[in-house]
C-alpha cells in the first residue's frame, strides 16, 4: 500500500524478474498475473474455462459459481488454452437481498461473516459451492437495512469489473 500512494509507477518483483511495472492504478486494475493480483490488494479468484470467445465478449463457466461469467470482450483464447482465472477486487463485488434479473455475473450465498472497519464493512459470503468471497460495502448510512449473519443474499458484478488471467 505505501508504494501505491507514494510512487507514480511501481514495479513488482518475483524471484529477480520484474513481474509487472506500472502506475499502481494500472497495476492494481489490470495486473497481467495470478502473481501480481494476489500481491496488491484483496481480490477474489475464481478458476474457469472460457466456453465462448467471440470479439464483443466472452463467457466463462467456473464450477465455483452458479452463473457463468459475462465479460464485455473478447479474451482471445486459443483452441488448446480455455483455462483462466477470473479475478474480481471486492469493492467491485456487490451484495443484495434481491435476486438479480440479469442472466451472468451472479450467484447465492449466505452472510458467513462481517467485518466492521469504520468507513466500509467487509462482507464474506459463501457461495453454494462453499468458497467464501469478500465484498467491500461503504458504510454511508449510520443505520440501515444491510444483511447481517446467516442471511441468504445474492452477489453480483457488472461485465467489466474483473480481469481474466492466464492460469
Amino acid at each position: 500500500e505505501e508504494a501505491m500512494t507514494m510512487a507514480q509507477r511501481i514495479a513488482i518483483m518475483h524471484l529477480g524478474w520484474i513481474a509487472q511495472i506500472g502506475s499502481p492504478i494500472d497495476v492494481y486494475e489490470t495486473p497481467t498475473s495470478r502473481l501480481v493480483c494476489e500481491f496488491i490488494g484483496n481480490v477474489n479468484l475464481f478458476d474457469g474455462e472460457v466456453v465462448d470467445d467471440a470479439e464483443g465478449h466472452a463467457l466463462i463457466a467456473s464450477p465455483e459459481l452458479e452463473r457463468p461469467i459475462y465479460v464485455g470482450h473478447g479474451v482471445t483464447t486459443s483452441v488448446e488454452d480455455k483455462h483462466i482465472t477470473y479475478a474480481l477486487r471486492p469493492e467491485k463485488l456487490l451484495v443484495t437481498a434481491q435476486q438479480p434479473t440479469c442472466e451472468y455475473n451472479w450467484s447465492r450465498g449466505k452472510v458467513h461473516d462481517i467485518a466492521y472497519l469504520g468507513g466500509h464493512s467487509v462482507f464474506y459470503v459463501e457461495l453454494p459451492s462453499g468458497k467464501i468471497v469478500q465484498s467491500f460495502v461503504a458504510n454511508a448510512e449510520r443505520q440501515g437495512s444491510r444483511p447481517t449473519w446467516d442471511d441468504e443474499v445474492f452477489v453480483w458484478w457488472e461485465d467489466d469489473s474483473g480481469v481474466v488471467l492466464r492460469s
